[in-house]
């Protein structure tokens, strides 16, 4: 009898049924399985700076990092990151109250929301959202509420009274990304000005998702919400090494904010992975240090990959949302005759030879997003071209 009581109920925490398998997971196996062009998850496909390599390589022949790093990050790299936040943007942290070393940018999504989010607390997040924004609200008993940002004028754009009319009297927190993964979108001046005003006025924490904060294009510019007033004593903001230096396998991320909201977040953060990267953490101080001609650099070559897939993608028929930020590129399939991004991406390797993402898994109305598909362009050069000589076979 109480093997009939255990089966009745599902295994999975019903917080996470709806979830499944991430699409990422599906979509890079069905790559391997049809020798497709993986522009579906977003991970480079070259090593980042050879010295940041061996850095790594040199910490972990001497020694340092192999056992249990200190809980909040070592101290050189909770340091680097301090001189980072004050450097580019004038934010000045103590690395000792201030910052907090986690695995990876989503290990810092998870913890701060598990930190700081409670059973009946609402969570205003923009729409569509990388995935693991939905899971863990899930996680920590919070109520999403969708701010979908709209297709306008050729790229998409928040609206500010939908953002203001979605905070109630439950609202715990604002979930910001910019610049916004997955549709390119990076926050104005006066948008995130509003934004914070909002927050302010509201009382609310903020956590902002700033991993692409290096990949900025055109006119556009990275500005910290954590740099406007009355903002840095609520904003908890995530950075990340795998984005900016293209060592996604090493999952160093990083949370600075102010020491109470530190101390709540390492609290989850310790019950997750305790610690992790011990090695990497060394490169990653080293590689933070780097002269602005890396950052420079990254950023020229990054843009110069964005448009040889935005070409190649307008010239195959999609619509093309060229993005101002981040290094994915969404596109509407409409003028090529489809509206159901699924079916499409389930079918684009057989039919061309390419592996993409469906927007609709970042949407709560799949009906939204279900026409838009996603691309990654932080591939090498000949394998974007070589993706968008496939596509114009649609």
């Amino acid at each position: 009898m109480a093997g009939m009581t255990s089966s009745a109920r599902p295994h999975l925490n019903r917080r996470l049924a709806a979830f499944g398998t991430t699409i990422f997971a599906e979509m890079s196996a069905l790559a391997l399985s049809t020798g497709s062009i993986n522009l579906g998850q977003g991970f480079p496909d070259t090593d980042g700076p050879e010295e940041v390599r061996e850095a790594a390589v040199r910490a972990l022949r001497e020694g340092r990092g192999n056992q249990y790093p200190p809980g909040p990050g070592i101290p050189e790299l909770r340091t680097a990151i301090a001189a980072h936040q004050l450097r580019r943007y004038g934010l000045p942290y103590d690395p000792d109250t201030e910052v907090l070393v986690t695995a990876g940018a989503t290990e810092a999504i998870a913890a701060a929301l598990l930190a700081l989010v409670e059973p009946g607390d609402e969570v205003v997040a923009l729409e569509p959202y990388y995935d693991s924004y939905a899971a863990s609200i899930a996680m920590a008993g919070g109520t999403r509420v969708p701010v979908t940002l709209r297709p306008h004028e050729g790229s998409f754009r928040l609206d500010l009274d939908e953002l203001r009319a979605a905070v109630t009297g439950r609202t715990r927190l604002l979930l910001i990304n910019t610049p916004h993964n997955p549709t390119g979108t990076v926050l104005t001046r006066a948008e995130l000005a509003t934004i914070a005003e909002l927050a302010v006025e509201r009382d609310l924490l903020v956590v902002t998702d700033e991993v692409y904060e290096h990949l900025v294009f055109d006119d556009a510019e990275h500005l910290p919400l954590a740099s406007f007033p009355g903002m840095r004593e609520r904003t908890v903001t995530i950075g990340s090494a795998g984005k900016t230096f293209s060592f996604t396998g090493w999952k160093v991320g990083w949370v600075t904010s102010a020491p109470e909201l530190v101390a709540a977040v390492r609290s989850a953060k310790q019950f997750l992975t305790y610690v992790s990267s011990g090695p990497f953490q060394y490169a990653v101080a080293e590689a933070l240090a780097l002269p602005d001609s890396y950052f420079e650099e990254f950023r020229r070559s990054m843009l110069a990959r964005r448009d040889i897939l935005a070409r190649g993608l307008a010239e195959a028929g999609f619509e093309v949302f060229v993005p101002s930020g981040t290094y994915f590129i969404t596109t509407d399939i409409r003028p090529l005759g489809e509206k159901d991004g699924f079916a499409f991406c389930r079918s684009l390797p057989e039919r061309a030879g390419v592996v993409a993402i469906p927007n609709a898994v970042f949407y709560d109305d799949r009906e939204a997003g279900a026409p838009y598909v996603r691309f990654a362009f932080c591939k090498r050069e000949d394998v974007l071209r070589e993706a968008a000589e496939r596509l114009r076979a649609l």
